[in-house]
């Protein structure tokens, strides 16, 4: 049982909920869970062919799940999967910790 963040601008698609508590055993699996309990929700996240979209980053713990195994990646119930829509404006903020 993964938490998942929901960020401000998409909690109008989870009824206000912050925090959901999602059973899964992958994020592909917190994903679908989210997009099947709040069909609103999924446009936002995912592309026409299923995939996340481009602009969103999905977070487990502190890590992007671009830089791991992507929606294959695993949790737990310790794991906090955090969905964050990049910032319109197409500002792009380099990371530190990845040595550029």
């Amino acid at each position: 049982m993964a938490t998942v963040v929901i960020p401000t601008p998409l909690r109008k698609f989870t009824n206000q909920t912050a925090k959901l508590q999602i059973s899964a055993n992958t994020v592909g699996e917190v994903i679908d869970s989210l997009t099947r309990d709040f069909p609103d929700l999924k446009k936002h996240l995912l592309d026409e062919q299923g995939k996340v979209r481009s602009f969103v980053n999905i977070f487990a713990g502190d890590e992007d799940i671009r830089d791991l195994q992507q929606e294959k990646t695993v949790v737990d119930e310790a794991t906090i999967v955090s969905i964050v829509p990049a910032i319109a404006g197409g500002i792009q903020f380099k990371s530190s910790h990845h040595g550029n």
